[in-house]
């Protein structure tokens, strides 16, 4: 392919702008924080319902009410798994946002159900995406701050999000190395889903992302904020964790991908010219999240 002046410029600046916006909504604060996840929920599932109704044409049928009060149920699942206590006239945010959750279901229950066709794939699309989307952005909310258990018996309070800034490295890292490794010695094909990937990228990818992250964290992050002790105590699962976001963000990727050829479109949205949509961004990351709050929760709590 020949080179185009214009599309680099367009894909460096909205590179640029992108990688701005994710710092500033990672490192700043918690209010911060949660503003960001919620315009990557808002927009991913704009796009998802696009998906959806290209897959299923009768979906694109359904009432606004239910296309929006599934979004504004996921902002109150946020809210209920914000590990933060916030209270509006002596009513935990919490309990808002279970409200709020609760409510906008039930409302998309019945309005599924007051549409004539094809209620049940309706329905069953509805709550994959919040499966797909919902969850994973609300478990990515609550490892904002997490106390873990070390090998020695202490607790650690891993806070500003460096969980969830190290699963989005982990990623990029991850999709960089594979995409590295595959140019270069990669020629056996991974899947007919993503023809472009090879299992040596990916797999080179996975442990590259294994090593890289592992140390970074273990060398350079936590150093700063604990003892050489506690580091120590913990250092193992932070390799543990590149791995299953490196695996599963693989995962993650392929399911986006799936869905894109279901519908017959190459990017799912044209949010970020030269870069596609919010779910070509953050697939990988929808995925990962689960695996890794899983074993956090088993393992480390």
């Amino acid at each position: 392919m020949a080179f185009n002046l214009q599309t680099f410029k367009t894909r460096t600046l909205t590179a640029i702008v992108f990688v701005v916006v994710m710092s500033l909504g990672l490192f700043i604060n918690y209010t911060a924080y949660f503003l960001l996840f919620t315009l990557i929920h808002i927009g991913c599932w704009y796009e998802y319902q696009k998906l959806m109704a290209l897959i299923h044409p009768t979906y694109q049928s359904n009432s606004t009410i239910h296309k929006y009060s599934i979004i504004i149920g996921g902002i109150g699942f946020m809210l209920f798994m914000s590990n933060f206590q916030f209270f509006i006239n002596q009513i935990s945010v919490q309990k808002i946002g279970y409200f709020i959750f609760i409510s906008a279901l039930i409302i998309t229950i019945i309005t599924t159900f007051l549409h004539k066709k094809n209620q049940l794939t309706t329905l069953l699309n509805s709550l994959l995406g919040l499966i797909y989307i919902t969850l994973s952005i609300g478990l990515l909310i609550s490892l904002y701050q997490i106390t873990l258990q070390t090998t020695t018996g202490e607790s650690v309070i891993i806070d500003k999000g460096i969980v969830a800034i190290f699963i989005i490295a982990c990623m990029w890292v991850n999709d960089t190395m594979a995409y590295i490794v595959g140019s270069l010695i990669g020629k056996t094909p991974f899947s007919k889903i993503s023809p472009k990937k090879t299992w040596e990228g990916t797999i080179g990818g996975i442990i590259l992302c294994i090593i890289a992250m592992g140390l970074m964290m273990n060398k350079i992050i936590l150093p700063k904020y604990f003892s050489t002790n506690i580091v120590e105590a913990i250092s193992i699962h932070w390799y543990v964790i590149a791995a299953i976001a490196a695996i599963f963000g693989t995962i993650g990727d392929l399911f986006e991908s799936k869905l894109k050829r279901l519908a017959n479109v190459k990017d799912s949205g044209n949010f970020m010219p030269g870069h596609g949509g919010f779910l070509d961004r953050f697939d990988s990351l929808l995925i990962a999240v689960i695996f890794v709050w899983i074993y956090i929760k088993l393992v480390l709590q």
